[in-house]
């Protein structure tokens, strides 16, 4: 063979490479399937006034939460309130409109408001105006009353801001009341946890005094499965465990011989589909909600089948890895286990974690090139186009998509140890949540 014959495939290996990695060529494809790529107006977020000494607490911690669940909704650009006048609206008497719409602040938006405190209640009066438009009405106008915490304080905060981000994205709202599951422990012991979106409020959901791995909310956020290891026979082995929050325990799933591991919800949530070696080789099962009338999918003569994701808009796709033809590959199937196809990638490497964004277009995973680490990448399943999001930074592993579809959460050594960071869809505005111990296999919750 000529050395002519043989540079024509490497030059069009490398064509096929840079074409399918290039950000000029998948900015529009991918600003367009997480919905960052419109243009983002500019809000202002007074500080919101404290009526009484008592109430100036939870008045900033009211006003911070909802500069920073404004600031990461990747839907609006923030003032920086160093630009704000000295004197801030607390009703809309005292709103000037030009005094936020013009420079420095520049403003199209402005949201204010005020607070107030007894032992037994805070009230919360919020609105938001439209400042290029004096004649305007409020856009939003809220009335919070409850009791009077900290814990209660943010969770108003956060429905205010995500009914601003509802307004300013055209209908979809923000995350700021949602949470992530993920792992705490070590070798030994790993229990499921929960905490809210931002980091705050984390709290062990589970004791079992062993190891937990993958937990995964139903698309009602009302039971969370996850891989445990129990005892089967008095054999200990890997099953699937189901936490249930109406119970507020761990419920009923069945158990089956060998290993099971890694589920995924059908989007009506009435099926799992897990791993398991159950009939010897590692395939696909699906089961209903219980683990009940368990249904083989997959049938690889060899290799091992695991980590499925159900695409959550159709519900009609599955994606899953498999190293039925070596290494760890991405493959896609019917809901059914029919019509199995590898989605050739324009490098060799392991691929895991595969991950549908809410609109079931785009298939995060994290992947290991001969070269590098783990990194998180992004494929428009369709058009088998490309997108790297972490490069150089530790090992990124276990993405998850927020409910918005502009947000993935995910496990990475990037700090030096194993901990969950959340970023924008595009992998900028990087954020540390966990930073105790070691954290692991994070999973976002529906709305």
């Amino acid at each position: 063979m000529s050395l002519k014959c043989v540079r024509l495939p490497l030059l069009l290996s490398l064509l096929t490479f840079l074409f399918f990695s290039s950000p000029s060529f998948s900015q529009d494809w991918f600003r367009t399937g997480t919905g960052l790529g419109v243009t983002k107006p500019r809000i202002a977020v007074s500080d919101f006034l404290a009526k009484s000494d008592d109430a100036k607490s939870h008045s900033a911690l009211f006003t911070n939460v909802v500069r920073d669940d404004l600031a990461f909704s990747g839907v609006v650009d923030l003032a920086s309130p160093s630009f704000y006048p000295q004197t801030a609206p607390s009703q809309p008497g005292e709103l000037r409109m030009l005094d936020w719409s013009q420079g420095p602040v520049n403003a199209n938006f402005l949201a204010f408001g005020n607070l107030s405190e007894t032992s037994a209640e805070v009230a919360i009066f919020a609105w938001m105006y439209d400042v290029v438009n004096p004649s305007s009405q409020a856009i939003i106008g809220k009335v919070y009353r409850g009791n009077p915490t900290d814990a209660q304080v943010r969770t108003f905060a956060h429905q205010f801001a995500d009914e601003i981000i509802r307004y300013l994205s055209g209908g979809n709202p923000g995350i700021g009341t949602t949470q992530i599951a993920f792992i705490r422990g070590n070798a030994g012991t790993k229990e499921v946890w929960v905490m809210d979106y931002d980091g705050a409020n984390q709290h062990k959901l589970t004791s079992l005094g062993s190891v937990s791995l993958t937990p995964r909310w139903s698309p009602d956020a009302s039971r969370i499965a996850f891989t445990c290891f129990q005892p089967v026979s008095g054999v200990v082995s890997a099953q699937i465990c189901m936490y249930s929050f109406d119970a507020g325990k761990l419920v009923t799933f069945a158990r089956f011989r060998g290993t099971n591991s890694s589920p995924t919800w059908s989007p009506d949530g009435l099926q799992v589909m897990f791993s398991s070696s159950m009939q010897g080789n590692t395939a696909l099962y699906v089961t209903d909600a219980s683990g009940n009338r368990p249904k083989r999918l997959t049938f690889a003569s060899n290799g091992a089948d695991t980590s499925p994701a159900w695409n959550p808009k159709t519900g009609q796709t599955v994606a899953f890895v498999s190293d039925r033809s070596g290494l760890p590959q991405l493959y896609l199937m019917n809901s059914d286990g029919t019509d199995a196809q590898k989605l050739d990638l324009p490098d060799m490497g392991y691929v895991i974690d595969p991950a549908w964004s809410p609109n079931g277009q785009l298939l995060a995973f994290s992947w290991r090139r001969p070269s590098g680490n783990y990194d998180l990448y992004v494929m428009d399943a369709a058009s088998r186009r490309i997108i790297e999001l972490t490069r150089d930074s530790g090992r990124n592993e276990r993405p998850s998509w927020a409910p918005d579809g502009r947000h993935i959460v995910f496990e990475s050594t990037r700090s030096g140890t194993r901990q969950i960071w959340t970023m924008l869809a595009d992998g900028t505005s990087p954020h540390e949540l966990t930073g105790t111990g070691h954290n692991e296999s994070p999973n976002w919750s529906p709305r």
